[in-house]
């Protein structure tokens, strides 16, 4: 199953500078719930914006896109030039996340069977956004009730592929 998971502000920022808007624990609690023991796939530049102390992320096969053939940014990572090919590599007995960026994410939405997000009812400012969900493709089939954290109130909300 592929799945993108998402933390984004009403009008869909996901980054800033680098770095996400916003620190929402429980959202990144439930982050690493959701992924571990699973394949994770995600841009260089959101592999380089981790802690140093979580990059690679751990308990999870960590596989990041770089059209650069000669990146190779640390033991136990898996670099693969495209999503196709990163999905290729993926383990068959996990389930794959994909957790950024912009370009993997809207390269990822037109095949996903599955969306995790975590909508931060906010308008914030921003330089990476997450691409339009088409609405009549997608059925919201859980939902949170509201947290506040950081300022936010924000939701859980995970929506499957309308067959």
């Amino acid at each position: 199953m592929l799945s993108l998971i998402v933390a984004k502000s009403r009008n869909d920022v996901i980054g800033r500078d680098g770095q996400l808007p916003w620190h929402l624990p429980t959202d990144l609690r439930r982050f690493k719930e959701l992924t571990t023991g699973h394949t994770v796939v995600m841009g260089r530049k959101t592999f380089d914006s981790l802690p140093p102390k979580v990059r690679p992320l751990p308990n999870r096969h960590n596989i990041v896109l770089s059209r650069d053939a000669s990146y190779a940014p640390a033991a136990g990572v898996t670099v693969e030039a495209s999503l196709e090919a990163a999905i290729e590599a993926a383990p068959r007995d996990r389930d794959c996340f994909v957790i950024g960026g912009a370009e993997a994410y809207a390269t990822a939405l037109a095949i996903a069977d599955r969306l995790y997000i975590t909508e931060v009812d906010s308008d914030v400012d921003g330089d990476v956004h997450f691409p339009p969900v088409p609405q009549d493709e997608w059925e919201c089939v859980e939902e949170s009730a509201p947290i506040v954290e950081d300022d936010h109130e924000y939701r859980f909300r995970t929506y499957e592929r309308r067959r």
